[in-house]
């Protein structure tokens, strides 16, 4: 019987565990959109048309992370955080403050995306670990478009026509 209430107890604690990965992706998420619509905003230079169309469309892929990561915590009767004062808190990734250069810009999304693909991979062993092959699938799926939007940052910063001399 002690084992058995002791095993529950495990994966109720594994359980609020991987719920808490979800809110902090979804905070993640909309701080990383957040900071993209910046960039897109302030963008300029010679490859301003180039980079106000690069930074929406990043800013639109990761949107809609913000839903499927809401969605998901509410397919394993979590809470996902609904209220703007609580998305702060529970972000890992940086948000962008003061006028940036352009480099800045993408310097600062390339350190943003590092620290998402890095947790992603660790909350994928989380939902492993649970037995929750739907959300580390979910992980999965969404560090590939993080991983994906890195690379057409850092090439912005390689010699060459980029951003570098």
């Amino acid at each position: 019987m002690t084992t058995t209430l002791n095993t529950r107890k495990a994966e109720s604690t594994q359980a609020a565990e991987l719920l808490l990965t979800l809110n902090r992706q979804q905070a993640n998420a909309l701080v990383t959109y957040l900071n993209y619509k910046k960039y897109h905003w302030l963008t300029f230079g010679p490859l301003f048309r180039d980079l106000h169309l690069l930074f929406e469309e990043h800013a639109t892929e990761v949107l809609a992370m913000v839903d499927e990561l809401a969605e998901r915590t509410l397919m394993l009767d979590g809470t996902p955080l609904a209220d703007p004062e609580h998305y702060l808190p529970a972000t890992t990734v940086k948000p962008s403050e003061g006028q940036l250069s352009v480099r800045q810009m993408v310097e600062e999304a390339i350190a943003n995306h590092d620290i998402i693909i890095a947790e992603m991979h660790e909350d994928a062993e989380v939902a492993t670990n649970v037995g929750d092959i739907g959300t580390a699938d979910l992980y999965t799926r969404l560090v590939q478009i993080h991983q994906k939007q890195r690379w057409f940052l850092k090439e912005l910063l390689k010699r060459g026509d980029g951003l570098s001399a």
